[in-house]
């Protein structure tokens, strides 16, 4: 075994522990779970090695890191998720190899995942990003501006998810999954995951009143899972835990 496997493996059963615990104390099954590996800034090398320990489900936010990656591991049985904010250009790259968009929060978004997903004969998963942070009526055309590395933290306003999720439940190759957030630093939530993932759940139920299959909720990252865990998310994304810290890609 490999240094960087043995590395990547002890690493796997500690955040495995990590989740089976969670699920443990807030009367879960650990199946009801999924854990998503988010392999940004790291080699397709690391994304095989997670492939042959088990990891079905792998995470990338840059189109330009992740498309050679996607296309070099395209021989395993991964599912890949594109969890970044995503620029209309980028889109037609990314349908090529992703799986799940999870960061859908715009209307012209919508529209070009649709018209590249038909074009390339897929069906793309979509998931609504939510911003937290943001005023409940904020303009749904306009995300919050980025703060996290990677561009991960933008959204919509709770009360324009409907109005978005209609468009992806509509729009032709597209299917409407649920929700995604990320914990946010500002606002009345800085700080409290437990009680910010707790309100994407409050926002889930509500969404499945029109929509009973977007039943995915995607929230918790290496230093809040078991606050996800505990407030329902059916998928936690991990990278540094798993992954570790190493010089970025390029």
């Amino acid at each position: 075994m490999t240094d960087r496997r043995a590395e990547l493996a002890v690493n796997l059963a500690k955040v495995e522990e990590r989740i089976a615990a969670a699920c443990a104390a807030a009367g879960r099954k650990r199946e009801e779970v999924t854990l998503i590996v988010v392999t940004k800034t790291y080699p397709a090398s690391d994304v095989r090695i997670l492939s042959e320990l088990g990891v079905r489900h792998v995470a990338e936010n840059r189109d330009q890191d992740a498309a050679p990656k996607a296309a070099a591991c395209s021989d395993l049985p991964l599912m890949w998720h594109f969890v970044g904010q995503l620029q209309t250009n980028k889109v037609r790259s990314v349908v090529g190899y992703a799986d799940v968009v999870q960061s859908v929060d715009r209307s012209r978004l919508v529209t070009a995942l649709s018209k590249e997903a038909v074009r390339a004969g897929r069906e793309v998963g979509c998931l609504i990003q939510v911003a937290l942070d943001a005023a409940e009526t904020a303009d749904p055309a306009a995300p919050v501006p980025g703060g996290a590395a990677g561009g991960e933290r933008g959204g919509v306003a709770p009360g324009r998810i409907e109005e978005l999720a209609d468009l992806v439940a509509a729009a032709p190759a597209l299917r409407l999954d649920g929700l995604m957030t990320v914990a946010p630093l500002a606002g009345e939530y800085a700080g409290r995951q437990r009680e910010a993932f707790g309100r994407l759940m409050d926002l889930s139920t509500d969404l499945r009143r029109a929509h009973p299959a977007a039943n995915m909720v995607s929230a918790g990252m290496s230093a809040d899972l078991e606050q996800a865990v505990a407030a329902g998310a059916t998928h936690v994304r991990v990278g540094t835990a798993v992954l570790g810290v190493r010089p970025r890609l390029g």
